[in-house]
């Protein structure tokens, strides 16, 4: 029997462990986990994992198939494979088949709905304690003290008002997600769009004394898309650099049309959003779309953040196949820009 053929045959990484526990054969994509040099070693010091050696050891002697789990670390990344030992014959003389699993995404899938779920009761724990606080209170020894009386309530009232953001906000990323695979599109005009989320938020604007500076939006620019998605795209971007830009300062929104656009390879608008702000530091960008990731979670809980909102910009981004580019540098604001493709 050519063991050469058969793990070769085989698209996961295999190695053919001899009667002997000696390596008799493996495949390339195995050579690229262990390297090359493992073929005609013992597989206790090929693989070296008490736990897995333990399993090919029980498959070998017992001659019956066995699966175990193998955990390494790939490119600075750690990896998760499901092992499968499966003995050749009843008589021991062909030794066994390892095949290697990678089930790594599944792996990290879990890790983030776990951290995922943990941040969703943190993020309600918190305002649902100091809600029920407040009700005790209010219950007794501020029963009839009116001034603590309305000072509770208003902070009660902003609780639920957060809470109330957030539950849309997991609502919307849910319904992106769902249709995150279906490319919309419908023509949309994004520079009435633009127009109408600055005129929208024009009134926040003048609370902070920020200038809203909105340019290339004086006559239409199509590009296929979700209207709706768009429109809370730019919503939380402009809202965003209201918010955390300079009170007293200038936001700028800029939409060009690029014919060549090299991003996307293609044409495409370009939608840009500048604050004068305190800028970010470069370790945080890469972060920022995380789910509930903030740079100063102090100050975005305050200002009524729930931090889901660029998370939800990513996924809408992505539906529209465009792309999403953070620039920023501490002292010197920060560009949240958009490409959308025009085809």
């Amino acid at each position: 029997m050519n063991f050469d053929e058969i793990v070769e045959a085989i698209p996961l990484p295999c190695a053919h462990v001899r009667a002997d526990g000696r390596i008799g054969a493996i495949n390339a994509e195995l050579s690229a986990m262990f390297g090359a040099e493992i073929r005609g070693r013992h597989y206790i010091t090929a693989f070296r994992q008490p736990s897995l050696l333990d399993k090919i050891e029980a498959a070998l002697a017992s001659r019956s198939r066995t699966t175990g789990q193998y955990i390494g670390s790939q490119a600075g990344r750690d990896t998760t494979h499901e092992v499968t030992i499966s003995p050749l014959s009843a008589d021991a003389a062909g030794g066994a088949l390892v095949v290697f699993e990678d089930l790594t995404h599944l792996t990290e899938a879990g890790e983030r709905r776990s951290e995922f779920v943990a941040n969703v009761s943190h993020e309600l724990r918190t305002p649902l304690t100091a809600i029920a606080g407040f009700i005790e209170t209010l219950r007794g020894p501020a029963r009839a003290d009116a001034e603590a009386r309305d000072r509770f309530l208003e902070i009660m009232d902003r609780e639920t008002r957060r809470m109330n953001r957030l539950v849309d906000d997991l609502l919307s990323l849910a319904r992106v997600e769902d249709v995150e695979r279906v490319r919309p599109l419908d023509p949309v005009d994004v520079a009435g769009l633009l127009r109408a989320v600055a005129n929208g938020l024009a009134p926040q604007a003048e609370s902070r004394r920020v200038t809203l500076d909105v340019r290339g939006c004086d006559g239409p620019q199509m590009a296929p898309g979700d209207g709706d998605q768009l429109t809370q795209v730019f919503t939380n971007l402009i809202e965003n650099a209201i918010k955390y830009g300079h009170e007293g300062g200038r936001v700028t929104v800029t939409l060009e049309r690029l014919e060549a656009a090299a991003v996307l390879k293609g044409a495409a608008l370009r939608v840009s959003v500048r604050d004068e702000g305190e800028g970010i530091d470069a370790r945080h960008l890469g972060r920022l779309t995380e789910r509930f990731y903030r740079v100063d979670s102090h100050r975005s809980r305050g200002m009524g953040g729930t931090g889901l909102g660029l998370a939800i910009v990513k996924h809408i981004v992505n539906r529209h196949r465009g792309r999403l580019r953070i620039e920023s540098e501490p002292g010197q604001g920060s560009c949240f820009t958009v490409f959308l493709p025009l085809d």
